[in-house]
């Protein structure tokens, strides 16, 4: 009505009859319960309310415009629930991050870290799409990124004194660098301390960095400043970094970050950057 001018032109124009129009208009008045229109014998204007519901009317054509245009675009949006293992939480994740933000703006990411067994009960429980965890070597769980060699590590100052319990500085119960810990002590029968239990990655950093003791790394996510370390400790172990959840459908947004993760290639250990 506020474009076409009148009744007649407003129904040409929606390929509506005239009072299948005034009826809507009238409905309209109705349920706001204002005067829309001032109508006479030769002209229909617009009342003060009636501007206002325009203004209104021409704001929700437009949201409802973006949002099919949002939707319809050539881009994939959504939103993606991801679990990321601790130790991948650094500069080669983050430099995958910021490409998937690139080149998928409207896909929103959910990004949970943590100790990789909570992630895969997570996953199975339905509250991620993919988990980016590591796992025993062997296990038949997800895609291989990679296998990794597991290293004890500390700063370039750390000494290990023959016959003192090994201090260790843990993930807590259930990380599985620290059952592989504990488990490679006892194999070699080596006496060891828990010095000091960190639930995130900075706090097991700093800890080793304070000199509290030695962890557990796989060898290509070596933190910056810590270094592998011999001391007369025993072998470890390897681990395997995988890809677990769902084979998502090719062209989803869960789909374009699997295949940005798995094309991203392993870390490169601390030693070479």
């Amino acid at each position: 009505m506020a474009d076409s001018g009148g009744f007649s032109s407003a129904a040409r124009a929606l390929g509506l009859g005239q009072p299948a129009v005034s009826q809507h208009v009238r409905k309209l008045e109705a349920a706001v319960g204002r005067s829309l229109l001032m109508r006479d014998s030769h002209t229909v204007e617009l009342t003060g309310d009636g501007e206002a519901m325009v203004g209104f009317a021409r704001g929700i054509l437009g949201r409802h415009q973006q949002a099919l245009d949002y939707f319809s675009g050539p881009e994939p949006s959504g939103r993606v629930r991801l679990g990321v293992s601790e130790d991948l939480v650094s500069d080669w994740f983050s430099r995958i991050a910021q490409r998937f933000q690139r080149l998928h703006p409207r896909v929103d990411l959910d990004l949970t870290a943590g100790l990789s067994a909570p992630l895969h009960d997570r996953l199975t429980r339905g509250e991620l799409d993919i988990a980016l965890i590591k796992q025993p070597g062997g296990e038949p769980s997800g895609r291989l990124l990679w296998r990794d060699e597991l290293v004890w590590v500390g700063t370039p100052e750390t000494t290990i004194v023959p016959g003192d319990p090994v201090p260790l500085v843990v993930y807590p119960e259930p990380g599985i660098t620290r059952a592989r810990a504990l488990a490679a002590l006892e194999r070699e029968q080596r006496s060891w301390r828990v010095s000091c239990t960190a639930d995130r990655l900075n706090g097991l950093v700093m800890a080793v960095r304070a000199g509290l003791g030695v962890a557990v790394f796989a060898r290509s996510v070596v933190p910056e400043g810590l270094v592998p370390i011999d001391g007369g400790l025993p072998a470890l172990d390897q681990i395997e970094f995988v890809l677990s959840g769902r084979i998502p459908v090719r062209g989803t947004p869960a789909s374009a970050l699997v295949d940005m993760i798995a094309d991203a290639g392993r870390p490169e250990a601390a030693g070479a950057r």
